[in-house]
């Protein structure tokens, strides 16, 4: 049969089926189960509205049943045997050949340094952005560009990105952009300037910055508004920004201290600890444009009176900014925070596209996908798997409360 002809036949098969379902299911439910009809004809239609709505939702169940809740189960099994002994239960040996794995803590050291940078970063990079182009008149084509890379698949951007941090030997002319950039340095006025002097200056005032926000957190957490969770996940936050503030202060450090190769073009990939920092960048360009969206509108959403009230109190652009506004999107900002945190835990593409896994660079979902499809192990993998799935969960949980609490 060709093609074209099985589509059709699919998506008709798959309408009418879907058409059948609830036109006979109701049918049944009215004419055969509760028929409203005779003496107790009031509680049957009492009953068929009851029962109804689940008949409906039956086929969505079942369908998130099946492939959302059995795979999670089926996964937890799989880690508890071994697939080399006919599918024998084995414990929690995997799960202890997994904690002997070298490879495993470098994932996790990784993942946490990822979840520590780019929730931050993005949601900074967002918040600014959101801010500045409210206030200019081309605004919304600056929103558009910023939004674009929202729309490239991560494997796409991750191939963008190795174009830029390409390596040619040292005969040949570079290709890749920071490369190109990187040989114009010859470790002059201009070198101490740009590769010193700059990002040094930006850490300090990042590392500021979220320190500063950390003791804002810290004082609205003493006060214990919102109640005892509200409280916690506030002193939370607080520990992560202030470790986030002591890595800045580290990698401002480093920027000043830092022995640079003049004259050599750099495999940027392969650099040890930096080479994270490369690959974050690009999940950082991408979620940028998704923090700004979501934020631009919580910044629209702030009544203007409140401004104007600080405005003629005395209050300066920064102090309007952050004890003004910053307190009214709380909110917003703590959704963004999670939903990039998310993305953090699952990230895979851009790390197997970009190094594989290689040069220190390994994360958790890369480890699963090694164990799993190339190892071959099922119980190391969905041990690592159920270790993901462990992370992830309280980050959902909390939006879905979250979520609930605005709707009451």
């Amino acid at each position: 049969m060709h093609p074209a002809l099985q589509g059709l036949l699919t998506i008709f098969l798959g309408v009418g089926g879907c058409i059948a379902y609830f036109y006979f299911s109701n049918q049944f439910l009215d004419k055969v189960l509760f028929p409203a009809k005779g003496d107790n004809a009031g509680r049957n239609i009492n009953r068929a509205n009851m029962v109804r709505p689940w008949l409906f939702l039956f086929p969505a169940i079942f369908a998130l049943g099946l492939y959302l809740a059995y795979p999670v189960f089926a996964t937890l099994w799989y880690s508890l045997t071994d697939r080399d002994q006919g599918g024998a239960f084995v414990g929690l040996a995997n799960y202890r050949q997994m904690f002997d794995d070298p490879k495993f803590w470098e994932a996790v050291q990784n993942n946490m340094l990822w979840l520590l940078v780019v929730p931050a970063a993005s949601t900074a990079f967002g918040l600014l952005a959101a801010q500045l182009t409210d206030r200019i008149k081309w605004g919304s084509i600056a929103k558009s560009l910023i939004f674009m890379p929202m729309a490239i698949s991560f494997v796409g951007a991750s191939v963008i990105f190795k174009l830029i941090y390409d390596t040619r030997p040292v005969a040949q002319s570079q290709i890749g952009v920071l490369n190109a950039v990187w040989l114009q340095f010859d470790g002059g006025v201009g070198s101490f300037l740009i590769l010193r002097l700059v990002p040094g200056l930006l850490m300090i005032c990042a590392a500021a910055a979220a320190l500063f926000v950390a003791w804002g957190m810290i004082q609205a957490a003493r006060t214990g508004k919102g109640g005892s969770l509200a409280t916690v996940m506030r002193a939370i936050g607080a520990l992560i920004l202030t470790a986030i503030g002591f890595v800045a202060l580290s990698l401002a450090y480093g920027a000043f201290t830092k022995t640079f190769d003049y004259g050599v073009p750099q495999t940027w990939l392969t650099i040890p600890g930096w080479n994270s920092f490369f690959l974050m960048i690009v999940l950082i360009w991408i979620q940028t444009g998704f923090a700004m969206v979501i934020l631009s509108a919580a910044l629209r959403g702030i009544p203007e009176e409140t401004v104007e009230a600080a405005i003629v109190d005395g209050a300066n652009p920064f102090q309007v900014f952050f004890k003004i506004k910053m307190p009214q999107i709380s909110g917003t900002i703590v959704v963004v925070w999670t939903t990039i945190t998310l993305v953090v835990l699952k990230v895979f593409d851009i790390v197997f596209a970009m190094t594989n896994g290689q040069w220190e660079t390994q994360v958790l979902a890369n480890y699963m996908y090694d164990k799993l499809f190339r190892a071959n192990d099922w119980g190391l993998g969905s041990a690592s798997a159920m270790v993901i799935m462990l992370l992830v969960s309280p980050i959902l949980i909390w939006n879905v409360y979250n979520a609930r609490k605005e709707m009451r």
